[in-house]
């Protein structure tokens, strides 16, 4: 419990906060009026909510449904992860549950912002929902049980967490179209996801992620002071040898943004022309508290 407490702070209590509000706000102010399907296990509550009797809402398919996922996956995930993933669902639920039945707003048949243009509400459900999804993956939490899943059973299946998802939504929207024997709102809710998708890598990564560049030289000393000079920060190197021509080398590690891509790259080049560069990108670079 100690230790739960240590790593769920305050600061992650109201962005998990604000991550679910956001969320159930692009679901039912965009998606669940002009019936659009979100991804995973909230686009399978939606498409429940329609097809069984009224009183059994949005609302209570997102709990009925994540919980159990969240709770499988305790051991693998951990308290603070589960906790904090239940909770961001719980607001999500409370939230969607006091816009469609309590506040004095409309979402019965139209989006109150949209109306009944579907392709203006699956981009902005996608990405209004796709903030909340990141924003609850970035402070510690989730939005939804099958990417716990996925975690689980992709590796067991041979495939990657990501094809797990994709083909848990290609079978979730296949199935309303069949159930609601129209493929309209199906093929508009594969833009929803993709929308959602690039999202989440936009709150998760950042728009500008970093990048590592490995300088391969025989001038390592050289060139880690030109880029300490130039960029002011440090570089590490790591000695090789050719696989080739047998020869010594240095790889020469070091992390920049991609503004600073092609300077870094004619300073290398100044000091040794022959030297090779790869350039790869970073999601995180986290740096040591002195």
């Amino acid at each position: 419990m100690k230790k739960f407490k240590e790593n769920f702070r305050l600061r992650n209590f109201l962005m998990l906060t604000l991550a679910g509000i956001i969320n159930a706000f692009g679901i039912t102010c965009f998606l669940n009026p002009v019936k659009l399907y979100d991804s995973g296990i909230s686009g399978t509550s939606m498409l429940l909510a329609q097809i069984t009797p009224e009183y059994l809402t949005l609302s209570i398919f997102l709990i009925v449904l994540n919980v159990p996922l969240f709770l499988y996956g305790l051991k693998k995930q951990g308290v603070t992860f589960t906790v904090s993933a239940i909770y961001t669902v719980a607001i999500y639920s409370v939230t969607a549950w006091l816009i469609t039945d309590v506040f004095p707003i409309d979402v019965s048949i139209a989006s109150p912002l949209a109306e009944t243009d579907l392709l203006l509400c699956a981009l902005f459900g996608g990405i209004i929902s796709g903030i909340g999804s990141g924003t609850a993956i970035r402070f510690g939490g989730a939005m939804d049980g099958i990417e716990v899943m996925a975690v689980i059973f992709a590796k067991k299946l041979g495939i990657t967490v990501g094809t797990f998802v994709m083909i848990y939504n290609i079978l979730l929207y296949i199935v309303a179209g069949v159930l609601i024997n129209s493929w309209i709102l199906p093929l508009y809710s594969i833009i929803t996801y993709a929308a959602g998708l690039k999202a989440v890598d936009f709150i998760v990564d950042g728009l500008d992620r970093a990048k590592c560049a490995m300088i391969v030289t025989v001038q390592p000393d050289e060139i880690c002071k030109a880029l300490s000079d130039t960029f002011e920060c440090g570089a590490t190197r790591v000695e090789a040898r050719g696989g080739y021509s047998g020869s010594d080398k240095t790889i020469v590690y070091f992390v920049i943004n991609r503004f600073q891509v092609t300077r870094m790259r004619n300073v290398v080049h100044e000091v040794d022309p022959t030297a090779f560069i790869t350039i790869n990108e970073v999601a995180d670079v986290f740096k040591a508290n002195n």
